[in-house]
């Protein structure tokens, strides 16, 4: 980031479906919210009116193609300017649909950051859509605030991308359905304003787990 932008990155996190509630990982899988999800969405909507003000300006949207995203942002009140394919989850081949315990009796420790995902992608390959839209990003922060409604692992590459780091330094940035983080900026530099600011019901954390 060569100049200092006048806008902020807001990027909120879709809400809960049942796989997420199992975790189950979930890229391709078109799964809709579930009630608790709707909910959360709503207040997820509401925290990003009291984030940027009232009275800020509209900001660009843009949001995943999956519908629990999509279902995320409308009933955050968002209405997106963009649907965008390379926003989507991380894609996990042929661990869909499956928790990490039952990848780890065929793989033990596996996790998304340290293994492969056969037929799936790597985290370079996630990383490299994500440079794009942050590229686009960047021209879109000279004018005005960018929202990005998206998903779980997808989203913590995308910190830590913004950050100049590793996709694999993703595992470091904590990222709970409903969420929004805010990524913003010190004379130019990358920085993170606000991280896993909970949008929706707040209950105790389930046990430390990678999905």
């Amino acid at each position: 980031m060569s100049a200092s932008p006048t806008g902020r990155i807001y990027v909120l996190r879709h809400g809960e479906t049942a796989w997420s509630r199992e975790g189950r990982h979930t890229s391709r899988t078109d799964l809709p919210l579930t009630e608790r999800g709707r909910d959360a969405a709503r207040t997820a909507g509401r925290l990003l009116i009291t984030l940027r003000g009232e009275d800020a300006p509209a900001p660009v949207v843009w949001t995943s193609p999956r519908q629990r995203a999509t279902e995320t942002a409308r009933l955050a009140g968002l209405e997106p300017d963009a649907v965008r394919e390379d926003l989507v989850e991380w894609d996990y081949g042929a661990y869909e649909g499956r928790t990490t315990p039952e990848i780890r009796e065929e793989v033990p420790g596996w996790t998304v950051w340290t293994h492969p995902c056969p037929g799936g992608e790597t985290g370079a390959e996630v990383a490299a859509r994500l440079d794009h839209v942050l590229a686009d990003v960047e021209r879109e922060l000279a004018e005005r605030d960018v929202v990005l409604v998206g998903h779980g692992h997808a989203g913590r590459v995308l910190v830590a991308r913004y950050l100049g780091l590793d996709p694999t330094a993703g595992v470091g940035f904590a990222f709970d359905a409903a969420s929004v983080t805010v990524l913003g900026h010190e004379r130019g530099v990358p920085r993170i304003d606000l991280l896993n600011a909970p949008g929706g019901l707040v209950e105790p954390p389930p046990p430390p787990a990678d999905r």
